[in-house]
């Protein structure tokens, strides 16, 4: 037999993509070609295929290989196809039987050793072949754990080619190579800033306020931005901000767990994501990098924060065009990326939480609230500039706008509510509006829209015609409107009611506003 196919896989955006491993021997002059949109580290598989099977003890076969790797006109990138390439050749020259690769997809990099080496993106791949009813998959002995958080899956795992070779040679089915789920803890976060365990509000004293506008954020999943001069604590309060929000479910946690995978970025192989994602990028950062990007988009910062906060630490030092990349997915929770050959969509359900100086050097009305501080120096016309990288579209993406002031006071003793506290409020929230979820939609008053905020914001009669007056008076956007009313939606749930009162728009209303801010 001088042709053999195998099922093998790649990954657009965040899932995976079938690919069809096809190979063919054919008399001429020995050479190898490798067709299908390869990129360079496709068409290098060649030379690691070739090494790794006659340091495995096979014969390269001297004729014209053609490999290729259909579909034809997707782009393929990464070193995922080495083993499938491999074996194929093996099977088209006979000297492996590759009947025994049916309905199963091979997935590996080799080294010029025959060693298997881990690949990114398992988890989607695995998903994607379960989808497509293969029943096994074949992959590295350090990916198959990650394999088998899919399901429904026989796992088979080699650490070489030829441990691979060998099973195939004994006629018992791989089952020599059947991977068994081990006792795996969970892994911690992929977080960039690193998990929130350990990090306690009680360490910050006072700024009662803050922590009120923090614990409605996690309760309902709303954006926020804190201002304040330096040292009053706008880093710490917000890197305490995930140990406060509620545990992701399973689905979730896959989701997590899968764009990581994709990213290179599982800190344990084989271990569901259970934690919260935390990042923290710096000022620095691209439009690419933040939202994603390249000839072959890879996901950015934005969706590595998927089901979890994205932190933008001193909001106007980030390139104006970044920011204003964020405006779409901040609305649409993906993010869209269009190229010639395909348009790729990557999750980016985020929560939003930023932090600025009132001014250029920062200490902008302290001077009064802390004699002996250093004055603020900046003139009117700096200010306007500095605020101005902020546009009006994104502040209005934002739903709490909270002045973080200096405490007027060191007492250790007024510490205010504590992590566990703020849970509690965020629990009794979050029970609310899962309670309503069934007919509003979804289980977040952040992300409610149109008619299912209209039903899960039911306003007394007081509150509705205070929510006009703010709109009529203050000049507030549609868009601004519906935030307070997510808001008040918020605080409501956190106070047990289950209609809005005036107080919780009043509330809100007052979250919309920075003092000195037009």
């Amino acid at each position: 037999m001088s042709y053999s196919s195998f099922s093998s896989a790649s990954v657009q955006g965040v899932d995976g993509r079938l690919v069809a491993v096809e190979v063919d021997l054919a008399s001429g002059l020995p050479q190898i070609a490798v067709v299908g949109l390869p990129d360079p580290a496709v068409r290098e598989s060649v030379e690691r295929v070739r090494a790794a099977l006659r340091n495995c003890g096979f014969q390269f076969p001297m004729q014209r290989i053609t490999v290729n790797l259909a579909p034809a006109d997707m782009r393929k990138e990464g070193t995922a196809y080495d083993l499938a390439i491999a074996a194929a050749i093996l099977s088209a020259s006979g000297q492996l039987e590759g009947r025994m690769f049916e309905h199963t997809l091979v997935i590996g990099e080799l080294a010029l050793s025959g060693e298997l080496r881990s690949v990114p993106g398992v988890l989607p791949m695995a998903a994607e072949a379960r989808r497509l009813g293969l029943r096994r998959v074949l992959v590295p002995a350090a990916n198959a754990a990650e394999a088998a958080l899919v399901g429904d899956l026989d796992v088979y795992s080699a650490r070489s080619l030829t441990e691979l070779a060998a099973a195939c040679r004994s006629g018992e089915e791989w089952r020599s190579l059947l991977w068994e789920a081990g006792a795996d803890a969970a892994a911690p976060s992929c977080a960039a800033g690193g998990p929130s365990a350990g990090l306690d509000y009680a360490d910050v004293i006072g700024q009662h306020g803050a922590k009120r506008a923090l614990a409605i954020a996690a309760a309902g999943r709303h954006n926020l931005l804190l201002s304040g001069p330096p040292g009053t604590g706008k880093t710490m309060l917000i890197r305490r901000l995930p140990g406060i929000l509620p545990a992701m479910s399973r689905e979730e946690a896959l989701e997590v767990t899968k764009i990581c995978s994709v990213a290179g970025k599982l800190p344990r192989q084989g271990s569901l994501i259970e934690e919260r994602p935390f990042r923290a990028p710096h000022h620095t950062i691209s439009a690419a990098g933040l939202i994603g990007g390249g000839s072959i988009p890879r996901p950015g910062e934005a969706t590595l924060a998927h089901r979890g906060v994205l932190f933008l630490d001193e909001l106007p030092e980030f390139p104006r065009s970044a920011l204003e990349a964020l405006r779409q997915p901040l609305e649409d929770r993906e993010v869209t990326l269009a190229r010639a050959r395909a348009v790729f969509r990557f999750p980016a359900s985020f929560q939003l939480a930023a932090s600025m100086n009132p001014c250029p050097c920062g200490y902008l009305g302290a001077t009064a609230a802390a004699p002996g501080q250093p004055e603020c120096s900046c003139s009117e016309t700096a200010i306007d500039r500095y605020r101005s990288r902020i546009s009006g579209p994104l502040l209005d993406r934002l739903d709490l706008l909270v002045e973080v002031q200096r405490p007027p006071a060191l007492d250790s003793s007024q510490t205010g509510m504590d992590s566990a506290q703020m849970r509690e409020l965020v629990a009794r929230a979050v029970a609310a509006q899962e309670a309503r979820s069934s007919s509003a939609g979804t289980a977040w008053n952040g992300e409610l829209a149109g008619s299912a905020l209209r039903r899960a914001a039911s306003l007394r009669p007081e509150a509705a015609r205070l929510l006009q007056q703010a709109f009529d008076q203050l000049g507030i956007s549609v868009r601004a409107h519906d935030r307070i009313l997510k808001l008040a939606r918020t605080i409501a749930d956190m106070e047990g009611f289950e209609r809005i009162e005036a107080a919780h728009v009043a509330e809100a209303i007052q979250y919309r506003r920075l003092p000195g801010w037009s």
